[in-house]
């Protein structure tokens, strides 16, 4: 799709993910870790008339009160529930305006950086009022009901074992072939990884219930001393949606319980959590060198079955299967050296910091990466089942706190020992 096409489609999207929800859902609980969904939609149409309109093209701005309502880096957090903000028509219409703008300018095919940034800012926020809804136990969306996710069900099991990978000089991050790449992908640089071993799949729900039924979560020795304050305080004894029965686990999924399915992977764990689990099962978390030599091999392929963009035979994304499925399903989505779903299902937690390349050089759009890199946040690689297939490729870098849990995030493995 073109330019035109992709805006559209986003705004396809998040526009089904917030108007069936009534007013009250719009502003929701004040929580850390979600935004009122009334505000958020307002600083979506925000950012893109910000730079698609007024940083690209000088134009005044569509809303007088636009900066002081929606631009996250001047408007604190906790204060997002208090705003005067519009209502649910006027956001609506907010919304509608900036886009028949954008569109207009995109006509012209010039300033692609601008488009680009806002489109794939308006995925990832979807994304995230994916998984709010999740949290705050709203009703699936319309295109994530569970029956569709039932239909679409492709099974595939377990995926158990290693795959082998050698040791190799190998160029991490992004290279300039790619149209467009955020500034912590920027560039590719020499790293030597040692041969290593890595699990086929992601952890599943099956695994990680035998770590809880171990008592991971009580002993003090699997944790960190960040992860067990971290567990203590929350209360936490098992992944966050689950739920002891008498059979094993159910889970939560939006406002629906449901079994606990056991070949999916776990989803919803902390940094800590998939530490704790590493430490009982002696194996640790790959490190995001390892994780993206794994999929791409040496010679850097764009996505770990090849250069061809990912389709529904390949990975799990745009949400078009409503939740993950089974580790061992899409085997045409293998990487080289036998990794599967390495793109989509579950974004995967890896054992890096998230730090700059050597020779960092902030982007225009200075508030994606460089506030980010000093404080405690983890690398994620892969995408998950939500995340829009356009948005990816090997060495995108998502990055959360530890302690997050309510993102759509697992893990995989790897031997201690090559």
């Amino acid at each position: 799709m073109g330019i035109v096409e992709d805006l559209l489609d986003a705004r396809a999207r998040t526009l089904s993910l917030a108007l069936d929800l009534d007013d009250q859902r719009w502003l929701g609980p004040e929580l850390a870790i979600v935004n009122p969904l009334r505000w958020e939609l307002g600083h979506v149409a925000w950012f893109q008339e910000y730079w698609t309109l007024r940083r690209a093209r000088g134009a005044g701005p569509i809303r007088d009160d636009g900066d002081a309502l929606y631009d996250s880096s001047r408007v604190a957090h906790a204060t997002r529930w208090t705003l005067p903000l519009p209502g649910r028509a006027g956001t609506l219409a907010y919304l509608d305006e900036t886009l028949a703008r954008c569109l207009e300018a995109a006509k012209d095919g010039g300033d692609l950086y601008s488009h680009h940034l806002a489109l794939f800012h308006e995925d990832m926020h979807d994304e995230a009022f994916t998984y709010t809804r999740q949290t705050l136990g709203y009703p699936a969306p319309p295109f994530a009901t569970l029956e569709h996710r039932a239909a679409g069900a492709l099974g595939g099991g377990p995926l158990p074992g290693d795959v082998e990978v050698p040791g190799a000089r190998f160029m991490l991050g992004a290279t300039e072939r790619e149209p467009f790449v955020f500034d912590n992908e920027k560039w590719a640089h020499p790293v030597d990884v040692p041969t290593f071993r890595i699990a086929r799949a992601a952890v599943t729900n099956e695994q990680f219930a035998d770590f809880v039924a171990a008592k991971g979560y009580e002993r003090r020795d699997l944790w960190s001393d960040e992860g067990w304050r971290w567990r203590a305080e929350g209360g936490a004894t098992h992944p966050v949606y689950w739920t002891p029965t008498a059979a094993g686990f159910d889970v939560r999924r939006y406002a629906d319980v449901v079994a606990l399915a056991p070949y999916e992977p776990v989803i919803h764990v902390s940094w800590h959590e998939a530490q704790a689990y590493c430490c009982w099962a002696k194996r640790r978390l790959p490190t995001e060198a390892e994780w993206e030599l794994a999929a791409s091999t040496v010679e850097k392929r764009r996505f770990p079955w090849g250069e061809e963009r990912p389709t529904a035979a390949r990975a799990n994304l745009d949400a078009h299967r409503g939740g993950p499925v089974d580790v061992g399903a899409l085997p045409d989505g293998d990487s080289m050296f036998g990794c599967r779903q390495m793109n989509g299902n579950v974004w995967e937690w890896t054992a890096s910091d998230f730090e700059p390349y050597p020779g960092f050089v902030v982007d225009p759009y200075a508030e994606y990466s460089a506030p980010w890199f000093a404080s405690p946040h983890k690398v994620l690689r892969g995408g998950c089942w939500a995340t829009r297939g356009r948005l990816l490729r090997n060495t995108w870098r998502n990055f959360y706190p530890p302690h997050r849990r309510d993102v759509l995030a697992g893990f995989r493995t790897c031997a201690l020992e090559p």
